[in-house]
C-alpha cells in the first residue's frame, strides 16, 4: 500500500506522540488546517511543507512522496527553532535578525 502524503504526517505525528493541536502551532497554522493535510483534503503551500519538514526534521521529499533517502533532515536540529521566532517578530525585527544571520554566515 502506497502512503499519501497525508498519511506520512499523521504517521510522523503518532511517532512522536504528538496532536494535531501541537503540530499545528508550532508551524503557525490552525489545527483545522493541519487535519486537512493528514486527511487529504488539502496540501500544504511550499512555505508550510519547509516548515513542516523542519519540524519533523525530515526531507520536502520524504513528505511529498515518501523518499525514504530522504527521511533524515539535512537541517540542523535547531533550524525549525528559528523559523518559529522568525514567524513570531513583526516584520521589522524580522528583517534585522535575517540581516544579521547573513552577515554571520559571510563572516564564517
Amino acid at each position: 500500500m502506497t502512503l499519501t502524503m497525508g498519511d506520512r504526517l499523521k504517521e510522523l505525528r503518532q511517532q512522536r506522540s504528538l496532536s494535531q493541536e501541537i503540530v499545528a502551532q508550532s508551524i503557525g497554522i490552525t489545527r483545522s488546517a493541519y487535519s486537512h493535510y493528514e486527511i487529504n483534503n488539502r496540501q500544504p503551500v511550499y512555505e508550510t511543507l519547509i516548515k513542516l519538514a523542519a519540524f519533523f526534521e525530515v526531507t520536502t521529499d520524504y513528505i511529498i512522496d515518501g523518499d525514504a533517502r530522504g527521511a533524515e533532515s539535512p537541517f540542523a536540529a535547531d533550524t525549525f527553532e528559528i523559523i518559529r521566532l522568525l514567524n513570531t517578530m513583526d516584520e521589522d525585527k524580522r528583517k534585522v535578525s535575517i540581516d544579521k544571520m547573513l552577515d554571520a554566515i559571510r563572516e564564517s
